[in-house]
């Protein structure tokens, strides 16, 4: 499955920055069930052709908890109604749900020379820049891939490279019921508190779209395509 008929941008270099940077699509695709999402973007890898453009998704998916390749069926604890798909990314069980951004990046890392380590640590640093936005001091932690709002989790990764494409992505709790989150051991962690940015703000009006505006800058900052502001 192709995703064709959305709004999108292509990004271009500033002109003090590097003009032969790769065409980059960035793609605002609304609430989405999870598995065609999914199954678009692993179609994507496994036909990466070396000439097309990069492309990064930014959506909010209705209720899911995904278990990544090193998941354990010990951390789904009592999922009830919300489906668990079991998926190709790494880490353990997250939930997904309306009121979260998550953002995939469909990068070709062997055409930017981009390593594992370093996509995740400009992942990292791009929400944790998004956050500061909102006046909220963000940390990570070396054993434990996302982003931390004092002991608590507001942001998981997880990825897979194939074919020297990245995919998967992030997920940051902007706006959402966080209850689903106590079925389940985040990320493999037990008693892993989790945090959304509601939680930090006074205002609420169109929050999820003005995070989505602003990481969606950040990443391109961390790409190269803007100058940081």
């Amino acid at each position: 499955m192709l995703l064709t008929d959305y709004k999108w941008f292509q990004a271009q270099p500033s002109p003090q920055l590097k003009s032969s940077l790769p065409g980059l699509i960035v793609r605002r695709l609304g609430l989405q069930e999870y598995l065609p999402i999914w199954e678009a973007m692993r179609y994507l890898a496994e036909n990466g052709d070396a000439d097309r453009d990069d492309e990064i998704w930014l959506l909010s998916h209705k209720p899911v908890y995904t278990q990544g390749q090193a998941g354990k069926e010990e951390h789904i604890l009592t999922p009830g109604n919300i489906p668990v798909v079991q998926i190709d990314r790494g880490g353990q069980v997250t939930y997904h749900g309306p009121g979260q951004l998550v953002t995939y990046l469909l990068l070709n890392v062997k055409r930017r020379k981009f390593g594992v380590r370093a996509l995740v640590d400009m992942i990292e640093k791009a929400i944790m820049a998004t956050l500061v936005e909102f006046g909220i001091s963000a940390s990570t932690r070396p054993k434990a891939p996302g982003v931390y709002v004092n002991d608590a989790k507001i942001a998981a990764l997880g990825l897979r490279i194939k074919n020297g494409w990245s995919y998967h992505g992030l997920s940051l709790n902007v706006n959402m019921d966080l209850t689903p989150f106590d079925n389940i051991n985040p990320c493999g962690y037990e008693n892993l508190a989790v945090t959304q940015v509601a939680d930090h703000v006074a205002e609420q009006d169109f929050l999820l779209q003005k995070v989505s505006r602003i990481m969606s800058n950040k990443i391109l900052c961390e790409l190269g395509y803007l100058e940081y502001y």
